[in-house]
């Protein structure tokens, strides 16, 4: 089928959605619709039967908490409380240990870049809390700094999204969601809080959090600050890696009011700031002429969140309003090169203002979800050298409406379909405006083949993404965007797999591909005072593979083992070739394949449970082709392959269940080893950032 003819029937499938919502209605009485709506909503147990005796595995047509709903047929992987408190994870890379197919890039909190399925976390629709994130601040920096210790749920739609999920999002979607009062108030208490110490030995440092919360007359309140500080830790083989060390603070503030008639009023505002000595490139060990080995960093993310939600729900209205600003500064010190010795202070700021109103409409069938959305985004840059101020921005504003079905038409069937219409305005570095738009289009599901044990998906999309606003630690304020100005980003999608069940062990196999096309790979420019200088320099990127993974559970453990293989080209006028972590910006990096396993065991009557994971990375010859686009830096032969090992053990007395110990072992072995997803390592004359050598982390809660 030709990429057209694709286009146009995602597209006209999933608009279809706007023109006729009502004709799956079936004209249902309004109690029968609040009937379909609860049963919908409950998710149903492995081996339920049905009205007609067959029995069906789990619907994944369900609300996972964070980002939008889950669709059914897509590449859906959930991160829930549960796992989030069993990994007990202190940076992103320990969050999404044990799935392969979602790679973290980066040493230290403050640098770390998730990719999906091979493509950078900017090309997907990032929320937290339901707000839009905009995080181009500086490509050797991370693109989202977060504390796990806030997150309450991560959701992530690899590939194929539903329109729902938001703009922009060219390879799926990925949600957070942080913690609320009553995630954390034990049964039948309406006050509580808690106290944590971490002590890790690699680099000395220490992390202190208190949070207090809670509940009364339909009132919440939730507080949590935590606070990190230590030295820079060693790698495997003993080096001391500079700029390593820990200044973190991080904090979530929530107040919320719920009335009898189910009216949710929520305003929530998150914070986390790392502040502290990095390498001049805070990912890389890179030193050219003037430039100093380390300079401070002051990094600040902040995300703030008003909400509206209907909980008692009744018959077709069912309404969530989003209302949100997120922000994220940098500010460092920028050295010259050449000549004299000057520096000055530069920041970089990216902000978001957005929102959306939407409605969820049920009916017997399933339900549909219609609304519109907006965002106003700004990214810009000042600096300022002893007789030289430089400053540029540019802005994008955008407007959607957007409709996303999610269906069972049978015992055995589910389906979702929907569409997106964006208009965009955006502004570039000269003043210049363009005015684009576009559609976007989205139709996936699946089958029970043998009901309890065999089910067949699969998911395709079109998006639209819009204009990207440039990097603005990159923008230069002679930039012009040509006659015709910059182009729209667009990209398909493709996801197919099988899952099997059977008394406890899940098989999944799943195959992906997504194609980006004129992606935009903004270029500072030969000289900074040259006139004319164009920033429209774009790039074609297809990331493709599989992933196949198989897990047990029984009473108290599970054993779970994954496998991907991850390949990307980025294609350009000059060539074609393998992606590197240069060309790759924004867009890409070299992965290869990758096994995680995983495995737990709880002994409930000592309260103790014991666990570990495995990640190994297998060695990776493609990355000795230098991109035709970027010929000057030689590449290395391949990337090493490399095992790391981790185990925990954690102990709640039975005697005193509001205490808690518990001792990580990390990087077991002491592997000397970088990471597969992080920038630099495929070039001869860098010097990666090795990740910590071995470690252990000592934890202690208690909850009053």
């Amino acid at each position: 089928m030709s990429s057209d003819l694709l286009r146009v029937l995602t597209v006209s499938t999933a608009m279809s959605i706007f023109v006729c919502p009502a004709a799956f209605a079936q004209s249902a009485p309004a109690q029968d619709a609040e009937a379909g709506a609860a049963a919908t909503e409950e998710k149903k147990e492995d081996g339920e039967t049905s009205a007609d005796g067959t029995t069906q595995l789990d619907p994944i047509v369900l609300d996972v908490g964070a980002g939008a709903p889950a669709s059914a047929g897509t590449n859906l992987i959930t991160i829930g409380p549960e796992e989030i408190a069993r990994k007990a994870p202190r940076d992103l890379r320990e969050l999404f240990s044990g799935e392969p197919q979602i790679a973290v890039g980066g040493a230290i909190p403050s640098t770390q870049k998730i990719y999906v399925n091979g493509v950078d976390e900017n090309n997907l629709a990032v929320t937290v809390d339901g707000s839009r994130q905009n995080n181009k601040v500086f490509h050797h920096n991370g693109t989202y700094l977060v504390d796990p210790a806030l997150l309450k749920a991560v959701s992530v739609q690899a590939g194929v999204a539903p329109a729902d999920a938001g703009p922009g999002a060219l390879a799926g979607s990925l949600g957070f969601e942080t913690k609320d009062a009553v995630d954390l108030l034990e049964p039948g208490r309406n006050f509580g809080g808690f106290v944590t110490g971490i002590w890790d030995t690699n680099s000395e440092t220490y992390t202190t959090g208190l949070a207090a919360f809670g509940q009364k007359d339909g009132f919440e309140f939730l507080g949590y600050i935590n606070y990190s500080n230590g030295g820079n830790f060693t790698s495997g083989d003993g080096e001391e890696m500079l700029g390593t060390g820990t200044n973190l603070l991080s904090g979530l503030g929530k107040i919320a009011y719920e009335s009898l008639e189910g009216h949710r009023f929520e305003l929530s505002h998150e914070r986390v700031r790392d502040d502290d000595l990095r390498p001049y490139r805070a990912n890389v060990y890179i030193n050219l002429g003037n430039e100093p080995k380390t300079r401070n960093y002051d990094l600040n993310r902040q995300n703030t969140v008003f909400t509206y939600t209907d909980t008692s729900p009744e018959g077709w209205w069912d309404p969530k309003i989003v209302l949100a600003y997120s922000k994220t500064d940098l500010e460092t010190e920028v050295y010259s090169r050449r000549g004299p010795e000057i520096s000055g202070p530069a920041q970089g700021d990216t902000s978001s203002f957005n929102g959306k109103v939407e409605n969820r409409f049920t009916f017997d069938m399933g339900n549909v979800i219609a609304g519109f959305d907006f965002f106003n985004d700004k990214a810009k840059l000042e600096s300022r050298f002893p007789g030289f101020f430089e400053f540029a921005d540019e802005r994008a504003t955008n407007v959607g409406l957007y409709a996303q079905a999610r269906l069972e038409p049978s015992d055995r069937a589910r389906i979702s379909f929907g569409g997106r219409a964006d208009h965009q305005w955006f502004t570039g570095v000269d003043d210049s405006d363009w005015t684009n738009a576009g559609l976007s289009g989205n139709i996936s599901g699946e089958y029970d083949i043998v009901p309890e044990f065999l089910m067949v998906k699969a998911a395709t999309s079109h998006v639209w993404g819009g204009v990207p606003l440039a990097e603005n630690f990159i923008q230069n304020p002679l930039w012009t965007y040509g006659d015709d100005g910059p182009e729209p980003v667009t990209s398909n999608n493709y996801t197919a797999g099988l899952e099997a069940r059977y008394n406890g062990f899940t098989f999944e196999a799943n195959v992906f591909r997504t194609d980006i096309n004129g992606a935009r790979l903004p270029s500072y420019g030969p000289a900074p005072y040259v006139p004319g200088l164009t920033s429209l320099r774009t790039r074609d990127v297809a990331s493709k593979g599989w992933e196949i993974g198989g897990r047990y559970d029984w009473d108290a453990a599970f054993v779970s083992v994954k496998y991907a293989d991850v390949s990307a080209d980025v294609r350009s006028a000059e060539g074609d070739g393998y992606a590197d972590s240069e060309v790759g910006r924004y867009l890409t990096t070299p992965l290869g394949q990758i096994i995680m396993i995983g495995a737990g065991y709880t002994f409930e009557d000592w309260g103790v449970r014991v666990g570990g994971d495995i990640e190994i990375a297998l060695k990776n010859e493609d990355v000795s082709f230098r991109h035709p686009s970027d010929s000057g830096s030689p590449k290395v032969d391949y990337l090493p392959g490399y095992e790391v090992v981790n185990a925990y053990l954690e102990w709640t007395p039975p005697s005193r269940p509001d205490f808690t110990l518990r001792l990580d072992a990390l990087n077991i072995f002491d592997e000397n080893y970088t990471d597969r997803a992080a920038y630099g390592q495929d070039f001869e004359g860098v010097d990666p950032h090795y990740d910590p050598g071995r470690s252990f982390r000592m934890t202690a809660t208690a909850r009053f």
